[in-house]
């Protein structure tokens, strides 16, 4: 490839919260991944977690975990907890009734860490619908987020805010269909939203690396990328090949059980911007 292509892309330490798996299950369903005659292994599910962050620390990434609580399968998917913007907490308010009692335990974490939190008013779903670029917020809406809290997340943070329609039940939150790669770029799944917000993106993102409908049903679009090495399940390898032509270094880890309950790397990741 060419030298122009590899080089630049320079990897940013970040800071992120996560949760372990310890009692992970599919009780239930909100979503069409999430089935709760599944059979899960708890103990497979701590050991790939584990590895994720085992590679976030290889890759120079500082991580803090909260304490996962009986009764509550889905805490392990951290980043629906909240968006943290500047060191400012938008925490969370459940669509589904089952999850919403996990919002309070992240809401002590932070308050613990010094924080304050602000409780949103409207159906808001941290990190999985709201996705910080470096200079606005696109937020996703269409299952979970709805629109009056992207004006929530505009007021509390001052930064602009962009609201994008998804259209697809399987990738119900923003981080199954897009990611942000670095401070200019974006990879997504354009069938994945409505005509509009295809349009918004492509001018948004006229370079932005294009997933296809395969990437995103192996949660390819459910990564980490630092802006230079991207954290992305090998089940993507189309994927990852494709962000390997334009400069990035994909980094596989395998988090299949945790696939069960419609989440991957993104979803188990939460990050602390200062």
């Amino acid at each position: 490839m060419p030298e122009s292509v590899t080089t630049g892309r320079a990897p940013r330490a970040r800071r992120f919260l996560v949760c372990e798996p310890r009692h992970f299950a599919v009780r239930y369903a909100i979503n069409p991944w999430m089935h709760p005659d599944t059979r899960v292994d708890v103990d497979l599910a701590r050991e790939q977690w584990r590895s994720l962050i085992q590679a976030y620390r290889a890759h120079g990434h500082a991580v803090d975990t909260v304490d996962p609580v009986p009764g509550l399968p889905d805490m392990v998917f951290a980043a629906n907890s909240a968006v943290v913007v500047g060191g400012r907490v938008f925490g969370s308010l459940f669509h589904a009734p089952e999850r919403r009692p996990e919002s309070g335990h992240y809401d002590t974490w932070f308050k613990a860490a010094g924080y304050d939190v602000h409780r949103p008013e409207s159906v808001c779903e941290g990190e999985g619908d709201l996705v910080w670029t470096g200079r606005y917020v696109l937020a996703g809406t269409g299952f979970r987020t709805t629109r009056e809290a992207h004006r929530e997340v505009q007021e509390f943070f001052g930064h602009p805010v962009v609201s994008l329609t998804l259209v697809d039940p399987y990738f119900y939150h923003l981080d199954t269909a897009l990611f942000v790669l670095d401070d200019d770029n974006v990879c997504y799944y354009p069938e994945a939203f409505s005509p509009g917000s295809r349009e918004v993106l492509a001018r948004l993102y006229p370079d932005a690396v294009r997933a296809t409908r395969d990437d995103a049903l192996a949660f390819g679009l459910n990564s980490v990328s630092d802006g230079r090495h991207v954290f992305i399940a090998p089940q993507a390898e189309a994927l990852a090949a494709r962000l390997g032509e334009h400069g990035y270094l994909p980094v596989p880890v395998d988090l299949s059980e945790l696939h069960k309950a419609g989440g991957g790397i993104k979803c188990c990741t939460q990050e602390i911007r200062s």
